[in-house]
């Protein structure tokens, strides 16, 4: 598209995500958010009024009818993602959805060959792998200085995490699943992104639903109760994977929404490499910087010991890095649109699936 030409996005959905988007957008002066959908008739006039969108509608059906749109972003319940990402590709817009792309890989790749068909950009929000902290690991890993890295483990574990105990997240078909599809699938972006995307060959996997069942570790995001119904907690509440990399490499996943450990969140990754090791760890909201220190024998101490430090980093800016990316290619034309299908997201998508049907089969899963 033309530099000087406006981008006319809109957004679907008026939560946390959704305003995200919305302030991302908000700091491009080559953006105009034209229409905005949702639900909540309060938040949407608050939200409209503030951001100064022309059209303001319930229904995300009638957010894709606004003349002159050329891009939506996606910010809803996971079992609307495929259902609005496909209408608004076969429209000829492209798509900046929420993650995870869909509840499983059929449904995701439902939008990407609706994306290639389209010849449009389908992007998904992976906003972990923007941080700093995340984008100083790679960097390490990159350069060479752990040599070949061989073992690694990401996770994102939460003692009371669980969104809303009874909403859409703990129902299975709404979701797709808890902890390893909503927060889990970040664990798994971010690992892969630091180790150079090496292909997952297999997985082996565990899930645990021991504590939502009892109505506990639910006060993140609302207290929505079950009511005294254990059923309307469908979804595992802690998860445990061994994949298996090509090249004979390892990464061990665990996420929680609810699990007893001490009470802030914490999520990191560490490597194992043939001439050194890394650690970074985030304690608490995951949005500040986290601790990244690295292991290696050279050089030693003049004591002998391993000069072993802390590396700093900068802070990641999330969700804006991830719109600017987005609007970065959508404006730079056709020929770019093509490598941005939402396949790398697809892939994760099958991971994903595979660590259920293993845990579901008690067997390792082969990709």
């Amino acid at each position: 598209m033309p530099d000087e030409e406006v981008l006319k996005v809109g957004v679907v959905g008026l939560g946390w995500a959704g305003q995200q988007h919305l302030a991302a957008y908000a700091d491009r002066p080559d953006v105009e958010v034209v229409a905005l959908a949702g639900m909540e008739a309060g938040l949407l006039a608050s939200l409209g009024e503030a951001h100064d969108v022309a059209h303001r509608v319930a229904r995300w059906q009638d957010l894709l009818e606004v003349e002159g749109l050329q891009a939506v972003s996606i910010a809803v319940p996971t079992a609307l993602h495929a259902p609005i990402a496909v209408a608004a590709l076969q429209r000829g817009l492209h798509v900046l959805c929420e993650k995870p792309i869909a509840r499983d890989a059929p449904e995701a790749a439902t939008m990407v060959e609706a994306a290639r068909a389209a010849g449009r950009v389908l992007e998904v929000v992976f906003n972990h792998r923007q941080r700093g902290d995340v984008q100083a690991l790679r960097q390490l890993v990159a350069s060479g200085e752990l040599g070949r890295p061989y073992a690694a483990r990401s996770w994102w574990l939460r003692r009371r995490g669980i969104p809303m105990l009874g909403s859409w997240f703990t129902n299975a078909e709404a979701s797709g699943g808890g902890p390893l599809v909503d927060i889990g699938v970040h664990c798994l972006d971010w690992a892969l992104h630091v180790l150079g995307e090496p292909r997952v060959v297999a997985a082996s996997a565990v899930t645990f639903s021991e504590l939502g069942p009892r109505g506990l570790g639910g006060s993140r995001g609302g207290t929505k109760s079950l009511a005294g119904d254990p059923s309307a907690y469908e979804v595992e509440d802690l998860a445990h994977a061994f994949l298996r990399l090509e090249g004979g490499g390892l990464l061990q996943l665990e996420t929680s929404w609810a699990v007893f450990r001490e009470p802030v969140d914490q999520m990191g990754m560490t490597v194992r490499g043939t001439d050194g090791g890394a650690e970074l760890v985030v304690q608490g909201d995951p949005d500040p910087t986290g601790e990244l220190r690295v292991f290696t024998d050279s050089p030693l101490t003049a004591d002998g010991e391993a000069a072993d430090r802390t590396v700093p980093v900068q802070p990641g800016r999330g969700h804006a890095a991830v719109v600017d990316a987005f609007v970065d290619v959508v404006r730079s034309g056709a020929a770019a649109w093509k490598d941005h299908d939402g396949s790398l997201a697809l892939d994760r998508a099958r991971v994903i699936d595979a660590c259920y049907a293993s845990a579901r089969e008690n067997r390792e899963v082969q990709l």
